[in-house]
């Protein structure tokens, strides 16, 4: 006991010496210090480690919500592009299908109305297929305000000593 006795008494003479002294409070404050600064560092790197795991999360989802949205405006895409091709084939269309010339881009097709009856046009149309709810493009307008306003010509191009 007396081998113990003077190490608790040596303790508390030692404990009492860091608490009075500046080197002990120094010392108690500096411990508290690096106890704060590593929990917080713990909480920054679990904190960094669950921002990390949700935003893979959410990529995952916006990634998935992506691929539905790209399938569904390709499966539209395809329909557009069929109805297009089969449209001059569909009733009400504007005229006969045999006078038609689809194009494609910027307008769907180029009628031109009474040739194939009497070898004579008696009108171009311009024609744009759209289905259900969709709108014309800013070129397919522009193109549409062109032929409204009648600016539209006739040009003859000619190449002279051509092979």
């Amino acid at each position: 006991m007396n081998v113990e006795s003077a190490m608790n008494t040596a303790l508390n003479n030692f404990n009492a010496l860091l608490a009075t002294t500046k080197i002990g409070i120094f010392f108690i404050s500096f411990a508290i210090l690096l106890f704060i600064l590593m929990l917080f560092m713990l909480c920054f790197y679990f904190g960094k480690k669950l921002g990390t795991i949700e935003a893979q999360k959410n990529q995952e989802k916006l990634l998935e919500e992506a691929r539905i949205d790209a399938v569904r405006r390709s499966r539209s895409v395809l329909n557009g592009q069929l109805v297009e091709q089969i449209a001059p084939f569909l009733p009400d269309f504007p005229c006969n299908p045999a006078d038609c010339r689809f194009i494609g881009k910027p307008v769907d097709f180029i009628a031109f109305a009474g040739l194939e009856e009497h070898d004579n046009t008696d009108e171009i149309l311009f024609i744009e297929v759209k289905t259900n709810n969709s709108k014309l493009s800013q070129r397919e307008r522009s193109l549409k305000e062109a032929v409204e306003k009648k600016k539209v010509r006739w040009v003859e191009f000619r190449l002279k000593n051509y092979p």
